[in-house]
């Protein structure tokens, strides 16, 4: 498995404010679609099933985006997600929203999600 994941992203005209800038919104959904590619790639994508992955159960505690330089118009965008800190009952993801052919950051952001008991809903530590 690599370092990091990446997924590539469709900017759409509804995406867009006013100013035909990617909307401040619509960062977060570009993160969550690339999380969801990453389950799904590890297999955990779909439904609950706690036999398969007792670890699936897990609430978001925090997201963070600082915004870099405006994604312009609609085209695509890549988004990286990599592993930043995975601790006793939460997990760190970091992202990068960048163009499709450069290294160079549109915004990087962080969400941290914190495994908890599935009825109830206190943290608790991830299985090995």
């Amino acid at each position: 498995m690599s370092r990091f994941h990446e997924s590539i992203h469709g900017v759409y005209f509804d995406d867009l404010d006013p100013f035909e800038i990617l909307h401040n919104a619509r960062y977060l959904l570009l993160f969550e679609r690339t999380i969801g590619q990453f389950w799904k790639r590890l297999g955990w994508g779909g439904t609950l099933d706690a036999q398969r992955n007792p670890d699936q159960f897990h609430l978001v505690r925090a997201n963070t985006v600082e915004y870099l330089r405006p994604v312009m118009g609609v085209g695509e965008v890549r988004v990286r997600l990599e592993i930043q800190k995975l601790g006793r009952t939460s997990l760190t993801f970091r992202f990068r929203i960048m163009p499709l052919d450069q290294d160079l950051e549109y915004a990087t952001g962080t969400r941290t999600i914190v495994r908890v008991d599935p009825e109830s809903r206190r943290p608790v530590p991830w299985t090995s």
